[in-house]
């Protein structure tokens, strides 16, 4: 789940860090009158992308009727596809400084990585692209946490204001405190300022919460913000289906995750392109495996199904007859092959015989076959 900054600055600020104040608008009025009681304000839109202040989302304004003027222009604004429709308004402040300062989650190490550099207010990813040995990394040990000792070698490796390491060592063990306390998989500040009067301000804020945890966070619950995410994400929520969505034209459905991400490889190395990862799980009965296919047909771009399926928990026959099933509450309009192994496979063939649904002996076989009915197809 996303935060917007205005939301992971609240977490931020109750995990003790210094936030600045700042107040939400909808209105171009409504941020006017937010500026008269700041002064010089900066007005930052919340979409849930980065690269708001190179699109125009981040406007410095003197006088409140600036701060309504810029406030038109922005709200309504695209920003890479998403439309503004509040803005956060701060006071703006006097940077002399700006750091990074992030904490993710790094699938390779299995650990949670501290990431700092002195190249604050950039983007992180253009800073490892151009830049790379200007960001420190720090494995966190999960046993033990993050030391203070590890912050302090970590700030001086980059190069941070060593008469504010104080001050920015207590933000960065702030912001690991804050992750841990709200299953974050993202905390980030960018930039982490020093002001031209000392002071040390956290100046942004990205969050993402780890959805398998909300449930231990009722209280976040109202953060989320349906209508920037996914539409077909919503609605594989909605029906219970683990799915992802990958953009390119060739449906995926199979029972583990390992399974569909061995297949989405196997199809990309035969030069398909995956529309999306779909996880039927194990023991899938026929009403999951009909909803999935229903989930997968719904994505206008998809020419193509990929059903793969290894009998073990889930039996070949009552997968084969979900698709059956699929097949009659919805038109069927582009090819399906199916690759079946293991329990009730010879029954769940037989079931398929003469369907819309061509089987295949393996994943590879799969791959071609599709890419070769979707040639036909068009």
């Amino acid at each position: 789940m996303k935060l917007h900054e205005h939301q992971g600055k609240e977490l931020f600020r109750a995990a003790g860090l210094p936030v600045p104040p700042g107040e939400v608008a909808s209105t171009p009025d409504g941020v006017a009158a937010i500026a008269d009681r700041l002064g010089r304000v900066v007005i930052k839109a919340q979409v849930h992308i980065g690269g708001r202040g190179k699109a125009g989302g981040v406007k410095v304004a003197a006088t409140a009727r600036e701060a309504r003027e810029l406030a038109a222009r922005i709200l309504g604004m695209e920003i890479k596809g998403l439309v503004v429709r509040k803005v956060l308004v701060e006071p703006a402040l006097a940077i002399a400084t700006e750091y990074y300062a992030g904490i993710v989650n790094d699938r390779t190490s299995k650990r949670f990585v501290l990431m700092l550099s002195a190249m604050g207010g950039v983007d992180i990813e253009e800073v490892a692209r151009s830049y790379p040995d200007a960001i420190v990394r720090v494995e966190i040990d999960p046993a033990f946490g993050l030391h203070d000792f590890e912050i302090r070698q970590a700030m001086l490796r980059a190069g941070f204001d060593q008469a504010r390491l104080r001050a920015l060592g207590s933000v960065i063990k702030g912001l690991y405190q804050a992750l841990v306390r709200y299953d974050c998989l993202l905390a980030e500040v960018n930039p982490l300022v020093i002001t031209q009067e000392g002071n040390v301000v956290v100046a942004d804020a990205k969050v993402d919460i780890d959805d398998n945890a909300v449930f231990r966070h009722p209280e976040l619950l109202p953060y989320r913000d349906d209508s920037f995410d996914n539409p077909m994400d919503r609605l594989a929520s909605e029906q219970g289906l683990t799915y992802v969505h990958l953009g390119g034209d060739v449906g995926v459905i199979g029972n583990g995750a390992g399974l569909v991400m061995n297949t989405l490889d196997v199809v990309t190395a035969n030069g398909g392109k995956p529309a999306n990862f779909l996880d039927i799980g194990g023991g899938a009965q026929a009403s999951v495996v009909a909803k999935a296919v229903t989930m997968v047909l719904s994505d206008p771009e998809v020419k193509g199904i990929i059903f793969n399926v290894f009998g073990g928990i889930t039996r070949c026959d009552e997968v084969a007859r979900g698709m059956l099933q699929a097949a009659r509450e919805m038109n069927l309009r582009v090819p399906a092959v199916v690759r079946l192994a293991g329990t009730e496979e010879t029954a769940g063939r037989a079931l398929l015989n003469g369907s819309e649904f061509v089987p295949v002996a393996s994943v590879q076989e799969a791959a071609l076959t599709i890419q070769e009915l979707i040639r036909k197809c068009q």
